[in-house]
């Protein structure tokens, strides 16, 4: 298993401008390199941490969810990582170990590790080694349903997550879900897809949940909207509800991404 880590700095001032970002209405690709230096945020309450957005409620641009990569360095982090007391959160930790306080647990994250943070959890997150540690934080507002209580919070691997082969495909497309499908708990589902060289989803998927896709390992074209883009590990694709999506996975090795959709809910008729 691979996982892509930025590592900043800036580009050469002999290297090209042309690159394959793009902001449109349905659609944005961050490429790799947008992970500068110069694009790195900081946040209150977190101590030798920056971070980079990839997404963030906008109007024009997403409207469900927000998603950061996180890089901590040697003695950094928060005990107070989340200020938003409706938040629900996953981490997915792909450099690095982390330690994470958990309602009262201790759990040490290496890459690979998952964790889903439920509404008002008790978190701390810190790096006790000594080089930097690097994971995704996806963070969305929960929607609370009468009669359906909040899904308790928990921790895993991927490694102990099966992947589900896609109907039909041989094992070339295949899911690993993190959460129970059915458990409508959940109003968001964070998960890993995968495809061996050759594999497609071989139709314009066009459906309401709203995407965040972050490539961990390989390279593909994709169709967004009317275009055909390629994309590679590192890349951060963002889709809107109902923009027309399929990719060719491009090889040699695998093509692999970090999923986040929205699920599970009625759909808002006002904000």
């Amino acid at each position: 298993m691979g996982y892509y880590v930025p590592r900043g700095g800036l580009p050469a001032q002999t290297a090209l401008t042309t690159d394959r970002a793009r902001f449109t209405e349905s659609y944005a690709v961050l490429p790799a390199r947008t992970m500068s230096d110069i694009t790195a945020s900081l946040l209150p309450n977190w101590t030798a941490t920056r971070l980079w957005v990839l997404a963030r409620p906008l109007t024009g641009f997403a409207e469900t969810f927000s998603q950061y990569i996180v890089e901590v360095g040697a003695g950094g982090g928060s005990d107070r990582p989340e200020v938003d007391e409706r938040a629900e959160g996953v981490l997915f930790v792909v450099d690095g170990e982390l330690e994470l306080g958990l309602d009262g647990a201790t759990h040490i994250l290496e890459p690979g590790g998952y964790a889903y943070l439920g509404v008002g959890s008790e978190v701390t997150l810190h790096n006790r080694g000594a080089g930097t540690a690097t994971f995704h934080w996806i963070r969305k507002a929960y929607e609370e349903v009468a009669g359906i209580g909040r899904p308790p919070s928990f921790v895993t691997h991927e490694r102990d997550v099966a992947a589900v082969e896609m109907p039909d495909t041989n094992g070339a497309w295949r899911t690993q879900r993190f959460v129970d499908p059915t458990d409508l708990r959940h109003d968001m589902h964070v998960n890993i897809v995968t495809f061996e060289p050759g594999g497609a989803i071989p139709f314009p998927e066009t459906h309401v949940m709203e995407h965040g896709l972050y490539v961990l390992e390989g390279k593909a074209m994709y169709l967004l909207n009317t275009d055909w883009v390629e994309v590679t590990e590192g890349d951060f694709m963002w889709l809107r509800a109902f923009c027309p999506q399929a990719c060719y996975a491009g090889g040699p090795g695998k093509f692999r991404y970090l999923l986040y959709k929205d699920v599970n809910r009625h759909a808002p008729l006002w904000r």
